[in-house]
């Protein structure tokens, strides 16, 4: 039995499609049946309502699984709000999850994560991510994390808080100039690796995968793709971070959905890029380009 978490979740449903699809019938962990119904193929997988944060839910949820794809991660693009953290929801979920599988019996967990996880300063998004995985690589359960760089496809979350932005700002704000790197993934080939994973469990044992897509693209470059499909020209600003920083905390402040988090801004100190050939390498089929998927599809 495979249980995800997450699985109303950006990759977690495009997961569950993909498996149902292959005739699976996986298990979900799901906060609200409701609006599970909406998202998922209910008839087709097992739904069962609970929270990695409320450890009294999991016993169910665990129950007869042999495998986790542990995807219920509060992402950057959210912002906190009371109940509702990085740390709570990241790590004490992350540590719940593994002792009731411990407890149930459960062999193995595939933890997805992010590229460019590191230690931080405690509370923040970073450093629940870094403790998450470390967490699983301390569950003493078969792990494997996999660690993918900014997702594209359709609503992917941080294409769309950059084309939200683009549709409401009177400028292109090019981050800290606009040269830091990104190695945009699309969704489907994150839910082929996953499957892989998924296949091949002596394989990818205690494994950390880094993935990426087929290219590097310059955040002016990803900007200038998005302002293209969109059909929309805007002048270029080079704004520094820390006052981009200032303004992602301001629309944290006042909007219920931020299109740039404070949180997400940590992928504005580092290149977001391994090696263009990490998928091709270690899963043998070459990811879809990111300006490819934008000429033919959108945004």
């Amino acid at each position: 039995m495979l249980l995800i978490t997450g699985a109303t979740g950006y990759i977690g449903s495009h997961l569950v499609a993909r498996l149902v699809a292959q005739g699976e019938h996986p298990r979900c962990l799901v906060r609200d049946r409701k609006r599970a119904a909406a998202l998922l193929p209910v008839e087709k997988v097992e739904l069962v309502q609970g929270e990695t944060i409320k450890p009294e839910t999991l016993e169910e949820a665990v129950r007869g699984v042999d495998t986790i794809v542990h995807a219920a991660f509060m992402t950057a693009d959210r912002k906190q709000s009371p109940g509702n953290s990085y740390e709570e929801t990241n790590v004490f979920g992350t540590l719940n999850l593994m002792r009731a599988a411990k407890a149930a019996g459960v062999k193995r967990v595939i933890e997805i994560s992010g590229l460019g996880t590191k230690p931080d300063r405690r509370g923040t998004y970073m450093q629940g991510r870094f403790l998450a995985e470390k967490i699983a690589m301390e569950s003493r359960l078969d792990w494997t994390i996999i660690r993918p760089s900014v997702l594209f496809g359709p609503d992917a979350p941080f294409i769309k808080g950059l084309t939200d932005l683009l549709r409401t700002a009177p400028v292109v704000p090019l981050i800290g100039g606009g040269k830091m790197l990104f190695q945009p993934i699309y969704v489907e080939d994150v839910v082929t690796v996953i499957t892989k994973v998924l296949a091949e469990p002596e394989k990818s044992s205690h494994k950390i995968y880094t993935i990426g897509g087929p290219d590097y693209y310059s955040f002016q470059e990803i900007f200038a793709l998005l302002t293209d499909a969109m059909h929309i020209k805007r002048p270029e600003v080079f704004v520094p971070r820390p006052l981009v920083g200032l303004g992602a905390a301001m629309m944290e402040l006042v909007l219920p959905k931020p299109p740039l988090t404070k949180a997400a801004m940590t992928l504005f100190s580092f290149d977001n890029i391994t090696d263009k050939e990490s998928v091709e390498r270690d899963f043998g089929f070459t990811p879809t380009s990111f300006a490819h998927y934008i000429a033919e599809y959108g945004v």
